[in-house]
């Protein structure tokens, strides 16, 4: 059976994501200077204003307004017709402490004792690629990451930051074969005309990225509305936590109820599913399972989980409730445990808040290691 299945990227310079790079640097900043930092901060940017706010437990001090502004000029929105002024934005900031009714159960002395919320999270995990992710968003995420590099090496010095990409895969079973098509929306220079955008974008971030893998019949829309000129928050009001399937498995995997940027690892919106990532991929890796999604879930207060569910969709070796008892005997799922497996307790979320939290095997992303395959290829339950 044929089937085709869709997911989307956007680069550095889209609203929503200038967001998350903003309280993902501040999140480092706090953790930078005091490891126990405990943080929750949201950010939104419009025509002309930025807003931070949110809770921070720290004895770090940040200058946020200054921090704000140096990531909307390392994104490239140092100047008005970029979209974005960094200089000339006015900057809003209500933070204070984390309520002492959530701290009184999550840490004691600097140990997480307790998750600092109840929710649910999942991570995933598919052969179908070298990274085990979902070929959809792998590709999207290639095509914003392409965009960003021609724009900041200068190959097409028309290209300003904003940007997003979508790709349709066709499968045959369960099994990716071609791409059928590809939509490619980038913001320009208002004096480049659009047969040369159309043509560049081609030549130069479509082909590179997709050319093996287009289908000969693919469909191409590139700058569709003829037009992208006025972008970032000046165009299209920014919210940091908005795009929580670009930030994980495209709409492949089931999302919890979380998302993960401006969190500080002792909120398990973000640190398990960084974990449940971690083990689906040694799943497959292991080659216990073609494909996995685990749900993990927690309560307030509580360091063991309350469930654990594996699925592997027919595709595992032995049943799931044993892979199930398997994860839950040789892995520790409390929030002190998962911050020590995964290091987490250090700068490393800024890098996370564009192009994807999942698929990137460099050094920051911890949870993409397969140093835990041994324990799924004894494919054994005592």
């Amino acid at each position: 059976m044929k089937q085709l299945f869709t997911s989307e990227s956007v680069t550095e310079g889209h609203p929503d994501k200038v967001c998350d790079q903003i309280v993902d640097a501040i999140l480092d900043e706090y953790i930078r200077g005091d490891e126990y930092s405990r943080v929750a901060v949201e950010a939104l940017a419009t025509y002309g204003l930025i807003v931070i706010a949110g809770e921070v437990t720290s004895n770090a001090h940040v200058e946020v307004p200054s921090m704000v502004r140096s990531v909307i000029r390392e994104i490239g929105y140092n100047s008005h017709d970029s979209g974005l002024d960094a200089e000339g934005y006015k900057i809003i900031t209500s933070i204070h402490e984390q309520s002492p009714d959530i701290a009184r159960g999550v840490v004691s002395n600097n140990e997480v004792i307790g998750a600092g919320d109840q929710g649910l999270m999942f991570g995933y995990a598919c052969n179908e690629t070298e990274e085990l992710m979902p070929m959809p968003i792998m590709l999207a995420n290639r095509l914003t990451m392409r965009l960003a590099e021609v724009r900041k090496k200068g190959v097409l010095t028309w290209l300003r930051p904003d940007g997003k990409s979508q790709v349709t895969v066709e499968y045959e079973g369960n099994i990716a074969k071609s791409i059928k098509a590809v939509v490619l929306s980038a913001q320009h220079a208002p004096e480049v005309d659009i047969e040369t955008i159309r043509k560049e974008l081609m030549d130069k971030v479509i082909l590179p990225v997709c050319n093996e893998l287009l289908a000969s019949d693919a469909k191409i829309y590139i700058n569709p509305t003829g037009r992208f000129v006025l972008g970032g928050p000046s165009a299209d009001t920014g919210l940091s936590g908005r795009k929580v399937i670009v930030d994980t498995y495209g709409g492949m995997c089931k999302h919890g109820g979380g998302a993960f940027s401006g969190k500080d690892p002792t909120k398990v919106d973000r640190s398990a599913s960084y974990m449940m990532r971690y083990i689906a991929k040694n799943i497959v890796a292991s080659g216990l399972a073609d494909r996995c999604e685990i749900q993990i879930a927690y309560a307030i207060g509580v360091a063991e989980p309350i469930a654990v569910n594996v699925n592997t969709f027919n595709t595992g070796k032995i049943p799931d409730e044993d892979i199930s008892a398997l994860v839950l005997k040789e892995f520790d799922l409390t929030p002190l445990g998962i911050i020590k497996r995964l290091e987490l307790r250090r700068p490393i979320y800024r890098k996370t808040a564009a192009y994807g939290h999942f698929g990137r095997n460099e050094p920051e992303f911890t949870w993409e290691r397969t140093d835990s395959i041994d324990i799924f290829k004894s494919r054994g339950v005592r």
